[in-house]
């Protein structure tokens, strides 16, 4: 009985993560539009003043939503992974009764991959891998005919991860290194678009125009 009732309790928390992840990825989408603010880009303009092509009250309240939705995000998945760890630790015997048995089986359903939009998050044994799809560069200026374009990066694209980037410090010095030690072979490029997360193949180059990609990137 208290394995169902804990099998019960993850269900739940992974219905109630989903959601979270679902609300998570409409406002980064909102906040990362193009001309958009984006996560943590400045709210006042050249001269100091507050800029007025936003809505400065409600991207300070979609940020700190979105602050609060990943805190409570990271202690959800961690309480799923000990009840997952729980769960996995009741091995059907000969002995063991048909409730057991039943739930053991049951838990298998806990294993299995679940995709939600814009993010991935894979359940095992013993092991819980949560990806959070947080872009943290947008595509702001891409040139026709060059490497991105014609590899499939559009204008507004929000990059999530760019080889072996995904975040972290120095982000546009870490990008232009990973195009650079990755000229003429294809890089794995992981991008939101309109809500949707597109994987594609981008193969850093030379061409007639500047630069290896023919894109400029903005850190959001």
């Amino acid at each position: 009985m208290v394995g169902a009732n804990l099998k019960a309790e993850t269900m739940a928390l992974m219905d109630k993560r989903t959601a979270m992840e679902t609300e998570m990825n409409s406002i980064v989408q909102r906040l990362c539009n193009p001309g958009g603010p984006g996560l943590s880009g400045n709210l006042i303009d050249s001269e100091g003043f507050p800029r007025e092509d936003i809505d400065i009250p409600m991207v300070r309240a979609e940020r700190h939503r979105l602050a609060e939705l990943r805190s409570e995000h990271s202690e959800i998945t961690e309480k799923i992974n000990v009840n997952i760890q729980i769960l996995h630790s009741v091995r059907p015997t000969k002995d063991s009764g048909p409730e057991e048995t039943s739930l053991s089986g049951q838990v298998a359903s806990l294993s299995a991959p679940i995709q939600t939009s814009g993010f991935s998050v894979t359940s095992r044994a013993m092991d819980v891998d949560v990806v959070t799809s947080i872009p943290f560069a947008m595509v702001d200026e891409i040139t026709e005919s060059s490497p991105a374009a014609e590899d499939g990066l559009q204008l507004g694209d929000q990059v999530v991860k760019f080889g072996n980037v995904e975040g972290g410090e120095n982000l546009l010095q870490r990008l232009a290194a990973e195009a650079q030690s990755n000229q003429g072979q294809a890089v794995s490029v992981q991008v939101m678009r309109q809500g949707a997360k597109v994987g594609l193949s981008v193969t850093p180059r030379i061409w007639q125009g500047r630069g290896l990609l023919g894109c400029h990137f903005r850190l959001v």
